[in-house]
C-alpha cells in the first residue's frame, strides 16, 4: 500500500530534512541532480555516501546512524535489494519516511518501516513530485 498523492504532498509541505543516501558527487547522476534540486528549493540535504567527506558543501556521513541531528525524510539511492540494511537505520534513528526513488521496490523493506510507523513512498522520484505538487 503506497500512500497517495495527498500523503506525498503533506510528507514534502512538512518535512525539511533529508538524508540522501546513495548521493554520488558526480553532478550528471539522478541523486545529485535529485539533491541538489531538493537543496534549492528549501530542504536541507544530508548526503550519506561511506565513500565522501563532502558533497554539495554539506558534510556526508558514511550511514544514517553517524547523522547527528534529526532526520525526517531517508531519500534511498541504492539496488533494491541492498535498501533493508537502509531502512533499518532508518528505524533506528526515528525517521519520519523513507523514499525509494524511481526504479527502487523492497516489499521487505517496506514493510518494516511500515511497522515501525514511518510512511513509504516506493518507485517514486522525489524531485519529479515536488515539482508537481509544489
Amino acid at each position: 500500500m503506497l500512500p497517495n498523492m495527498k500523503e506525498i504532498n503533506t510528507l514534502l509541505k512538512n518535512c525539511k530534512t533529508i538524508a540522501v543516501v546513495g548521493l554520488s558527487p558526480k553532478e550528471n547522476r539522478p541523486s545529485n541532480q535529485v539533491a541538489r534540486y531538493l537543496q534549492d528549493v528549501g530542504y536541507r540535504v544530508i548526503p550519506v555516501n561511506p565513500g565522501q567527506e563532502e558533497i554539495l558543501g554539506e558534510t556526508c556521513y558514511p550511514s544514517l546512524l553517524d547523522i547527528p541531528e534529526p532526520v525526517d525524510v531517508v531519500d534511498i539511492f541504492r539496488r533494491s535489494e541492498e535498501v533493508l540494511p537502509v531502512v533499518e537505520q532508518a528505524v533506528k534513528i526515528k525517521a519520519k519516511a523513507v523514499w525509494m526513488q524511481q526504479g527502487i521496490i523492497n516489499e521487505e523493506a517496506a514493510g518494516l518501516a511500515r511497522s515501525n510507523g514511518l510512511t513509504v513512498v516506493m518507485d517514486r522520484c522525489m524531485k519529479i513530485d515536488h515539482a508537481d505538487l509544489l
